[in-house]
Formats: structure tokens, C-alpha cells, sequence
């Protein structure tokens, strides 16, 4: 089971104000995933942002010739429709085989425009598992 944290956590575990984290989160140096109107960082996203002493961006080593970042958009119902798309892509994250490599996963409902935001990186075979992943999705709400 993977561990995540909310900023206060994180900012109190770091001796950092929240407002610094929140910064980190915005520009990208500390990965964070937002539900609702709060963000929640990862247990390995942390680890990966401690690591780094100068808070520069992180990146995640990868032995992958080629990478792919993607960000995807899907328009969802509501709040339960998001949550259960966001759940089922975080379960497939933790069950990702290794053979897959390094990937990362954040997302962000953007409520008033009924959103599910998707930041997706990883090598070839993983974007294209995960977004087969999202077309069964999409297919399946047609019927």
C-alpha cells in the first residue's frame, strides 16, 4: 500500500513552511497528486524530493532508450466518476509490472469543469498499457 502525505505532513517532516511545498508542488520539483482542493504526495515522491539537497527537479532514472510524457484530459460526470477513474489508474500504477520500468502517475480533478487531469511519464510499452487502459474506459461509458 502506498503512503501519502498532505503538505502540512510533508512541510513539518521537512522543516519547511507549507506555502514552500505548495511552491515546490507548482513548479514542478516535488511531484503531488491533487484530490479535491488538496494535494497528497507520494511516500517515493518524497523520498525522491528529500534526496535532492539543492530542490532542484526531479527526475526519475530510467534505462529506457525512449520516455513519453503525456498529460490527458477526461471529462467525467461528477465526483464519484472521477474518484473511481483516479483510483483505478493508482491501483494499476502499484500493480505495474517491472518490466515496465520507471513511470509516474499524477492526477487532478478539476471540479468545475468536471475533469479528470492525467500528467503521465514512462517508457513506451507503459504509456501505451496505460492509455489502451483509458480507452477501454472511454469505450465502455458509449454503451
Amino acid at each position: 500500500m502506498k503512503n501519502y502525505y498532505t503538505v502540512e505532513q510533508v512541510s513539518q517532516m521537512l522543516s519547511m513552511h507549507p506555502k514552500t511545498i505548495q511552491r515546490y508542488i507548482r513548479e514542478g520539483k516535488l511531484r503531488a497528486s491533487k484530490i479535491g482542493k488538496s494535494w497528497r504526495i507520494s511516500g517515493h515522491d518524497l523520498s525522491l524530493f528529500a534526496e535532492d539537497n539543492t530542490a532542484e527537479a526531479v527526475t526519475l532514472p530510467t534505462k529506457e532508450r525512449a520516455t513519453s510524457t503525456s498529460v490527458i484530459d477526461i471529462q467525467v460526470e461528477g465526483k464519484d466518476e472521477a474518484y473511481r477513474i483516479i483510483t483505478t489508474l493508482n491501483a494499476a500504477m502499484n500493480a505495474k509490472p517491472s518490466e515496465y520500468g520507471d513511470a509516474s502517475l499524477a492526477t487532478q480533478f478539476i471540479e468545475r469543469e468536471r475533469t479528470v487531469r492525467l500528467m503521465l511519464w514512462g517508457g513506451l510499452p507503459f504509456m501505451v498499457t496505460i492509455c489502451n487502459m483509458i480507452q477501454l474506459y472511454m469505450d465502455g461509458q458509449k454503451e
